[in-house]
């Protein structure tokens, strides 16, 4: 069908809504009608839409309607699952009838993502089949540990998965279990050298995706897409990018590489058994010396790569240069199974030439630094000091995009989200009525259903001491305590360090009569449920608590914040491109510090108000939010909460809530 022939969008709208059992918003109106028009005239969009807009029909039914192929790129597996299992099949339903046609979507993840069967029923390379200790020496059919048990309950499961998705796997197994039955597409074989090619699930989801209306993916899996030039995903005249708060993040970790001594041994055992032995030697040397020289790094950016590393990375890069050369030169026919076997050691190979020839050429736009693990050693890492001109060159060609995320406007305005997306704060025109020097964009609030200044209150405790960097805070964690105690639990604590978390939970239990429950003492789910099932518990942590989530009604009344979450100091990627901005003549801290503080402060007040009739206070336990120059740029990247200063009147609020949720019997 032809886009002039569609019936009218409030009608699609109305339908699809309708479906849901939801009801229709004057935001997601706003948002549906901005979306057709963003793909009618070609332009791109950052639309935020508050919690409850109903931002996926809002993207969903003007995309649908056009009649051209979409890509849906989310940042969780939770959007990812939302949009297959419920917003797109009744959407599609809904909106069949009007279109006359049956608009189809599938789901399209990367390869490592899907079981190989070629893996599964062939096995892995003796080094890593050593490495991972599947089974009893004593007892080689029998597995004895849990890897093997996970591995045994794959094959089974082999058999009846249609798609071999391993988010479809429940319960899950640990990723190192995963990595004994998937492989990188680096490693795979490619659908026609492989003897499982015909049945490959990777290859199955791939076609599914050709055929499809609309596609969703991950961010991970678009910035591959962009960024490598080797197209995974099918051509689409439409993206829309969801959860786009997370969308630079990702680009950078895709756009990042890293070394580790334990990866190039890896690769030196998976290629000596297919070169020569000259190779195989020049290569383990290289290695040796890599792993001396870690043992000794210190974590830090190196702003100009040392002469002992430079010379050790160029041993490893023209040895491994060396071997590729010899991988594509020479086959055994008595090796078994012997092109999965090279095919994996050319891939670890290849990435080790990769990142160290990138490090040797030391771009002026890349960031090198050590870091070192308790648990893994040192590594070294080198990612973009910027994604943004990679965004702007390679995500905004030839296609419509949109944008969206519940925290988009920071400080008031979209300015800083697009600057890191590679858009202008405005789209200019050439001066003499040419052609427009960057790509026309426009910026859309649509608001939220919910109320925040009366359902919600911001509390900001400025009579606290200013938080350093060492110390207990001591009269921070009496201020929790109190704030604790007077909503009866339901408390949400959000902290900026695994530590400051620890160190809480440990305080107040020994405090206070409610329950604490702590990230990584049990998975993040089981954590969640049993949140949301007890309104006297509380739960604190860390990052992925900030963002991820979605406990609506009593279980969370109050939700803390320790202190300002700016990124650590140390931290070499933000500090590296804090000075870029400065010298370039901007202010980096608020560019770079400030924002990333804001757009976390952002998601982290999101997660009080879930619900038209939710209602609670969020406290943050920084002065600074109140008294510092760039406390009203935090405090406008918020939802539009009642604001105060003023302890005790939080107090009252706080018992008010309370008395009003046992009331209600919760």
């Amino acid at each position: 069908m032809t886009e002039s022939s569609s019936p009218p969008l409030a009608d699609l709208l109305h339908a699809a809504v309708t479906t849901v059992g939801g009801t229709e918003r004057p935001g997601q109106t706003a948002m549906a009608q901005a979306v057709a028009e963003a793909i009618d005239d070609s332009s791109h969009l950052l639309v935020q839409a508050g919690t409850g807009t109903g931002k996926s029909l809002g993207y969903l039914v003007p995309a649908l309607a056009h009649g051209e192929r979409v890509v849906v790129a989310t940042a969780t597996l939770a959007l990812q699952r939302q949009l297959v299992e419920r917003d797109l099949p009744r959407t599609v339903e809904a909106l069949h009838p009007l279109l006359r046609r049956r608009p189809e979507f599938a789901m399209l993840k990367g390869r490592s993502n899907y079981l190989c069967l070629h893996r599964l029923h062939e096995g892995v390379p003796q080094e890593d089949a050593d490495e991972a200790g599947l089974f009893d020496p004593f007892e080689a059919a029998t597995p004895t540990s849990k890897l093997g048990k996970d591995l045994l309950r794959l094959r089974d499961w082999s058999d009846e998965t249609e798609t071999g998705d391993r988010d479809d796997l429940s319960p899950g197994v640990s990723d190192r279990a995963w990595s004994q039955v998937s492989v990188t597409s680096r490693e795979c074989l490619g659908a026609s050298k492989c003897a499982y090619g015909a049945e490959c699930f990777a290859e199955a989801a791939r076609e599914r995706a050709k055929l499809a209306d609309v596609v969703v993916t991950n961010h991970a899996l678009l910035a591959i897409d962009a960024i490598e030039g080797a197209p995974v995903l099918p051509s689409h005249e439409v993206l829309i990018v969801d959860e786009a708060h997370e969308l630079v993040s990702r680009v950078t970790g895709v756009a990042s590489g890293e070394l580790t001594p334990g990866q190039v041994n890896r690769a030196v055992r998976r290629a000596a058994k297919l070169v020569n032995e000259q190779a195989a030697d020049a290569l383990q040397t290289a290695s040796e010396g890599f792993e001396r020289l870690m043992e000794l790094a210190l974590p830090g950016r190196l702003e100009k790569i040392p002469e002992d590393l430079g010379y050790v990375l160029m041993a490893l890069r023209d040895a491994a240069r060396t071997v590729i050369s010899a991988l594509g030169a020479t086959r055994d026919a008595s090796v078994k199974d012997e092109d999965a076997i090279r095919k994996q050691a050319l891939g670890s190979v290849e990435n080790i030439h990769q990142v160290a020839e990138r490090i040797v050429e030391g771009s002026e736009y890349d960031v090198v630094w050590y870091e070192r693990h308790d648990r893994f050693g040192a590594s070294l890492r080198v990612a973009p000091l910027s994604v943004s001109g990679l965004l702007r060159e390679k995500l905004f060609d030839d296609r419509s995009v949109v944008l969206t995320s519940a925290t988009l406007k920071l400080g008031g305005d979209f300015n800083g989200v697009a600057a890191s997306l590679g858009l202008a704060p405005e789209s200019p025109q050439d001066p003499e009525g040419g052609e427009e020097t960057a790509p026309r964009w426009q910026g859309l609030d649509v608001g939220s259903p919910f109320d925040y200044s009366k359902q919600g209150i911001l509390y900001v405790a400025k009579h606290l001491a200013q938080p350093g960097r060492e110390g207990s805070r001591a009269d921070m964690l009496d201020e929790l305590a109190e704030l604790v105690e007077a909503a009866g639990g339901r408390t949400l604590g959000l902290f900026s360090s695994m530590r400051a978390a620890q160190a809480a939970a440990e305080n107040l239990r020994g405090r206070l009569d409610e329950p604490i429950l702590l990230q990584g003492e049990e998975t993040l789910g089981e954590l969640i449920r049993a949140f949301a099932a007890d309104a006297r518990t509380c739960l604190f942590g860390t990052l992925s608590l900030w963002q991820g989530v979605d406990v609506p009604g009593p279980s969370c009344q109050l939700v803390v914040m320790d202190r300002v979450p700016f990124p650590r100091p140390d931290d070499p990627l933000m500090s590296a491109r804090q000075k870029a901005v400065e010298e370039a003549g901007g202010n980096g801290f608020m560019a770079v510090a400030a924002t990333h503080a804001a757009l976390l402060m952002a998601q982290g007040a999101g997660r009080l108000v879930r619900a038209s009739d939710d209602r609670g206070i969020v406290a943050v336990l920084d002065p600074r939010v109140e008294r510092a120059r760039y406390g009203s740029f935090l405090r406008k990247s918020m939802p539009d909460f009642w604001y105060t200063t003023d302890r005790n009147q939080v107090r009252r609020s706080l018992a008010a809530i309370d008395a009003a949720a046992k009331a209600q019997g919760a």
